[in-house]
């Protein structure tokens, strides 16, 4: 996975272009979120494509916590951490901060065992809707607003027991939503193999407001214009 196509380095920053940032979502993570389209009004870079360039530059602990503190715009120069004693920030000039992340334990710069999860981990975030929340939303009979539907990435804990191995994949282990009011907080746990072994264990969890009672008509239909999206951009 060439990750430097999908940003550009001015000096010691790192700037996203629409495309760029875009390009990442649907051509790597298989995300079709509209957000990330090239001609949104709200336009956010994919914090998986944040997480990729953290390890990329940081290098890859035994534990990390990722959390997502800000939505990442167009040609906004970003300074990323090179090495993580304990805490770091993912921030523009003016200090604001978009990404923390603490670490702890061995750290490894190994470029192919970093790539490869950092693929394994990027095709499964990205497929979170409508493969896993759908289901979720529909066993909890909530759905989230048909017109303005926020999901939000909010934070993402990654734990290793080794740097070694090849053939990395990321295999579901249990997804649970939590509902309070109109809010929900969607917990997705992982496994990470090497070669059908375990070598490490993850969670990413997801905010989601706007909730109202599940209608399966409404929910198909914000699927299909998922999908609808989806079968534009590959023709």
């Amino acid at each position: 996975m060439l990750i430097t196509s999908f940003y550009t380095q001015d000096n010691n920053q790192v700037i996203f272009s629409r495309e760029q940032a875009s390009s990442f979502a649907k051509q790597i993570a298989d995300d079709f979120n509209p957000i990330h389209n090239v001609d949104a009004k709200r336009f956010c870079v994919p914090g998986d494509l944040l997480f990729a360039i953290t390890l990329a530059k940081a290098g890859l602990y035994q534990k990390m916590e990722f959390t997502f503190s800000g939505m990442v715009t167009d040609n906004i120069p970003l300074n990323f951490p090179i090495h993580i004693e304990n805490k770091a920030c993912v921030t523009d000039d003016k200090e604001k901060e978009y990404l923390n992340v603490a670490v702890s334990g061995e750290r490894t710069t190994n470029d192919d065992f970093i790539d490869q999860l950092t693929k394994a981990y990027v095709e499964f975030s990205g497929h979170t809707f409508p493969h896993i929340l759908v289901q979720l939303m529909s066993e909890h009979q909530v759905m989230i607003n048909p017109t303005r539907p926020m999901v939000m990435y909010e934070r993402m804990t990654l734990e290793l027991d080794s740097f070694e191995g090849d053939n990395i994949e990321l295999v579901t282990d249990q997804n649970t939503l939590t509902i309070d009011g109109k809010r929900g907080s969607a917990c997705l746990a992982f496994d990470l193999t090497s070669n059908g072994k375990v070598i490490g264990h993850g969670k990413k969890y997801m905010m989601l407001s706007g909730l109202r009672p599940y209608c399966n008509d409404t929910m198909q239909s914000i699927v299909d214009d998922y999908k609808e999206i989806k079968r534009n951009y590959q023709q």
